[in-house]
C-alpha cells in the first residue's frame, strides 16, 4: 500500500525556515554558524545568460563557475520556484533547505508505509537530512531504488541483531584525546565534526550524528587539545580528517585546523574523508580549492555508493578537487540489493577512473546497531572482487575489507588463488580458473591448501568406496 504525496505536480516546495539541528549553539560548535548563514532567504541574485552546454546549464557569476544538470534544473523550476540558479549553487542554501521532516518529504516522493513510518519515528541520533541536489537523484515514486534506500529510513534500521553495536569499531574506547583516535601506530582518525549535510542510513558513526543530547562536543578547544596530541607524539605522520563531514565546515575554520596542523613538523600528510562531493558538490567552490592547495600533501577519500551519483555535479567538484592537486581516492561500502553487484560495481569505478578518483576501498558493511538489511555476506564481496580481478583494469578495483569489530582495524580480503604445492612449485590459479606453476624452491606457502586438497581427496575416495 502506498501513501500518497498529497501533492500536485505543480505544488512548490517552501523554503525552511527551521535553524539547523546541528546549528543551536554558534559557540561550541566547529562549523561556522553566523546568524547571516543562519537566514533561510531566497538571495534572488542576477546572473547572466545561461551557456547550454553537454546537456547541463553552466552559470557564469562572480563566484561559482558551476554545471546545473537538466534533472537538477527540472528539479529547482518544480520544487523552489522562487530561487535562482545562484542560490542552487550555493552550498549554504543548499543546507538551510535540507529535507528533514515529513511534510517535505511527502510533497516530493510517495512513501510507502514503512518508509512513512520510519520517517516520523527516527528522532534523535542520525535524523533525516537530504541536501535538495542529493534529493534530486532519489526516484520520487520507486521505493527500490538504490540511493533512495540509503537515504529514507525502513522499518529494519530500528532492529538490532546479534553482534551490532552503537560503536563497532570501539572508536568511543580507543579515544586518546577530544575527537582523536590513536589506534594505528603512525596515524590517527580526527572527529572534526558531527554533522554532515546529508546523512545515510547505514552510518557507522549514527551514535554521534544529529541530535546527541550533548554527549559528543566538537569545539575549537577540542580541536587544539588534539593538535597538542598529535604534537606531543612524533611516530604520528598521517591525520585523517573525517566526522561528520570535514568539508561541512567553513572555509575559514577549516583552514584554521588545516594551518594549525600543518604546523607539526613530523605530520607529514592530511587526509580528508568525505562524501560532500557526491552529496552536496555545490560545496566545492573555487575559493575551497584555491585553499586546500595551500596545504599539500592533502589527500581526500570520497564516499560514492553507485553509478547514479556520477552526475555533471559530481564531475565538476572532482575535477576541481584533481586539478588542485589533492590526489582523489574512493571508499565505498557493499550494501545489499543497492550495489552488490560486479557489473554496478564496474561501471562505477570505470566512472570514477575517469573523474580521476581512484578505488581504493570496498567496506564490508559495519555490524552497526540497525545494519542487518543493509549487510551481504563477506563471500559476496570476495565473489564480486573476483569477478572484477583480471576482467578490468587494476586501477578499478579496490581493496576489499572488512574493519574488524571491537577496534581490530581494517583487514583486506582477497579471493583464494593459490591451489597448493607440489614439491617446489606453487600452483596458482588466475581469473580464468586455469591452474598455473611458479617455481619456489623453499616456499611455504601453499602448503595449508594441499593438505585441505588432499584431505578432500581422501574423502571423496572412501565416500566412493561406500556410495549405493
Amino acid at each position: 500500500m502506498k501513501t500518497s504525496s498529497g501533492t500536485q505536480g505543480s505544488a512548490a516546495l517552501k523554503q525552511s525556515k527551521a535553524v539547523p539541528e546541528e546549528a543551536q549553539n554558534p559557540e561550541e560548535e566547529p562549523p561556522s554558524r553566523t546568524k547571516r548563514a543562519l537566514q533561510s532567504k531566497t538571495l534572488n541574485l542576477k546572473v547572466s545568460a545561461p551557456v547550454i552546454k553537454s546537456g547541463s546549464i553552466r552559470v557564469y557569476s562572480s563566484n561559482t563557475n558551476f554545471p546545473v544538470s537538466e534533472n537538477s534544473r527540472m528539479f529547482l523550476k518544480k520544487y523552489y520556484p522562487d530561487a535562482s540558479i545562484a542560490d542552487w549553487n550555493d552550498w549554504k542554501w543548499q543546507v538551510r533547505n535540507r529535507i528533514r521532516r515529513i511534510d517535505m518529504v511527502e510533497k516530493i516522493m510517495t512513501l510507502t508505509d514503512d518508509e512513512r513510518e520510519s520517517v516520523i519515528k527516527r528522532t534523535g541520533n542520525l535524523p533525516i537530512a537530504i541536501t535538495p541536489y542529493y534529493f534530486s537523484l532519489l526516484d520520487p515514486k520507486n521505493s527500490n531504488q538504490p540511493l533512495r534506500k540509503t537515504h529514507l529510513p525502513v522499518g529494519g534500521e530500528f532492529l538490532k541483531t546479534r553482534g551490532e553495536d552503537p560503536d563497532p569499531l570501539n572508536e568511543d574506547h580507543s579515544t586518546a584525546a577530544p575527537g582523536l583516535v590513536h589506534r594505528y601506530p603512525d596515524r590517527v582518525l580526527f572527529l572534526t565534526t558531527g554533522f554532515c549535510s546529508t546523512y545515510c542510513r547505514y552510518c557507522t558513526r549514527s551514535r554521534m550524528v544529529g541530535e546527541t543530547n550533548g554527549e559528543y562536543s566538537f569545539s575549537t578547544s577540542n580541536w587544539e587539545k588534539a593538535a597538542q596530541y598529535i604534537e606531543a607524539h612524533p611516530e604520528i605522520r598521517d591525520c585523517l580528517l573525517s566526522g561528520g563531514d570535514p568539508l561541512s565546515i567553513d572555509d575559514e575554520k577549516l583552514e584554521w585546523l588545516l594551518k594549525r596542523l600543518r604546523s607539526i613538523p613530523h605530520l607529514e600528510f592530511i587526509r580528508i574523508g568525505t562524501k560532500i562531493p557526491v552529496v552536496m558538490p555545490q560545496r566545492i567552490t573555487k575559493d575551497l580549492c584555491k585553499m586546500l592547495k595551500k596545504y599539500h600533501p592533502l589527500w581526500m577519500s570520497i564516499h560514492f555508493t553507485h553509478p547514479d551519483e556520477l552526475t555533471p555535479e559530481t564531475i565538476e567538484a572532482c575535477n576541481r578537487l584533481a586539478d588542485a592537486g589533492i590526489p582523489l581516492g574512493s571508499q565505498s561500502v557493499l550494501l545489499k540489493g543497492i550495489n552488490d553487484d560486479a557489473n554496478i560495481l564496474k561501471s562505477m569505478f570505470h566512472g570514477l577512473l575517469k573523474m580521476r578518483v581512484k578505488p581504493y576501498y570496498l567496506y564490508q558493511c559495519d555490524p552497526v546497531s540497525g545494519s542487518a538489511h543493509f549487510r551481504t555476506s563477506v563471500e559476496k564481496g570476495l565473489e564480486i572482487i573476483r569477478q572484477l580481478r583480471g576482467h578490468t583494469t587494476g586501477y578499478a578495483v579496490p581493496q576489499f575489507v572488512v574493519d574488524a569489530p571491537g577496534g581490530g582495524g581494517k583487514i583486506p580480503l582477497l579471493p583464494d588463488y593459490v591451489l597448493g604445492r607440489d614439491g617446489d612449485d606453487l600452483l596458482l590459479t588466475n581469473f580464468e580458473g586455469g591452474t598455473y606453476r611458479y617455481p619456489d624452491p623453499g616456499g611455504r606457502v601453499g602448503f595449508a591448501q594441499q593438505a585441505l586438497r588432499d584431505q578432500q581427496a581422501d574423502y571423496d575416495t572412501v565416500s566412493g568406496l561406500y556410495a549405493p
